[in-house]
């Protein structure tokens, strides 16, 4: 059974327990996730038999035979509604939606296609789901971690490279360095950067998630860099800030204080963890520097098939961590007019110590 396949039984098996027929899977990396299908239209009916249907239109035919050989396909520009006929010629009840993915008037289709469909008989009864697929990739499978493993190592080496050329100096703007940066992940093998690039310079570093912009480096600059690569469709997540120059004495203590806060996350990562308690473990040793004010967002994330996935890990969180969950872990402490400091590694959770995935040394270095 390919891994796909193994993965669509873990959700055939959620269905059942609620009693549903079918699972209709709209959104489109959820459908990556469970059939390998990476292109820009397909839908998934999940069907309880497990006789299952894959729907793409025809500009896919080829790639959803190659990429997807196991499931039956349908090839239908309107792919949603042509899956949910499907389920209703199957005699399906009861079919799960993706609720948070479906739009109102995307639900007012589907509900007119099922009655249609019907001709007069009983209609099927629309079950939302919620985030049940999100729920299932927010544990990665060897194959997943792997992935994130190489994505990681891709960041790790575009960033040592541009260190050891001279390229994060003063004189350069900061829309420069970014640009350099992805180029260099993409030479080195990502699809695509994780995410807009973040590199912030002077006072700009204490604006969390500031656009990188014409700044121009100087000497004494806090320097923060937030990137990733994406690899096989995984993304990796980490965050550097280094000094240009010469470090001033409020630029190692805060940078002390982040270190020391952000191990304290790092530790506090194992099985069966809370979430909040988690985030309590690093937010709670800034709060004693001083400057839990200045600590602004949640500690950490998911990451995998997106950058932000489930578990958030944060005061407002909910949860607690299983052995496989991708996370970062990323405090910081913003001083505005100033400067500010983020140190962020992506990590897995295992049953003993987690996996550090971002490997480049969290030393304070002055350039």
């Amino acid at each position: 059974m390919s891994r796909a396949a193994e993965r669509r039984e873990r959700l055939r098996a959620t269905a059942a327990a609620r009693g549903l027929d079918a699972v209709l899977v709209t959104t489109l990396l959820n459908v990556r996730y469970l059939t390998g299908f990476t292109g820009s239209n397909g839908a998934l009916l999940l069907r309880s038999d497990g006789a299952d249907v894959f729907g793409t239109d025809g500009r896919y035919t080829t790639q959803a035979g190659t990429q997807v050989p196991d499931v039956e396909l349908l090839v239908d520009r309107a792919t949603v509604a042509g899956l949910a006929r499907e389920a209703v010629r199957g005699g399906a009840g009861r079919i799960g939606y993706e609720s948070h993915e479906v739009t109102v008037d995307g639900l007012g289709q589907l509900e007119r296609v099922l009655v249609d469909a019907a001709a007069g008989a009983t209609v099927p009864e629309l079950v939302s789901v919620r985030r049940a697929v999100e729920e299932l990739r927010a544990v990665k499978d060897e194959t997943e971690v792997e992935a994130l493993r190489r994505a990681c190592a891709v960041a790790d080496r575009a960033l040592a490279e541009l260190a050891a050329e001279g390229a994060l100096r003063p004189g350069r703007t900061e829309l420069q360095v970014g640009r350099e940066l992805d180029a260099r992940m993409l030479a080195l093998g990502a699809e695509a950067p994780s995410f807009e690039t973040i590199v912030a310079a002077g006072a700009n570093s204490a604006i969390p998630h500031h656009r990188p912009d014409g700044t121009e480096l100087r000497g004494g600059d806090l320097l923060k860099l937030d990137f990733g690569a994406t690899v096989d469709g995984y993304h990796s997540d980490m965050t550097r800030t280094l000094v240009l120059g010469h470090a001033a004495d409020w630029q190692r203590e805060v940078y002390a204080l982040v270190a020391e806060a952000q191990a304290a996350g790092r530790a506090a990562l194992a099985v069966g963890a809370d979430v909040v308690a988690v985030d309590a473990a690093s937010r709670d040793v800034i709060a004693a520097g001083g400057h839990a004010e200045h600590f602004t967002h949640g500690l950490g994330h998911g990451v995998g098939l997106e950058i932000h996935e489930a578990p958030g890990i944060g005061p407002l969180g909910a949860g607690s961590l299983a052995a496989g969950m991708a996370v970062t872990v990323e405090p910081g402490v913003y001083l505005p007019g100033h400067g500010g400091v983020r140190i962020e590694d992506t990590l897995v959770v295992t049953a003993d110590a987690p996996e550090l995935l971002t490997l480049t040394s969290k030393e304070l270095l002055v350039l």
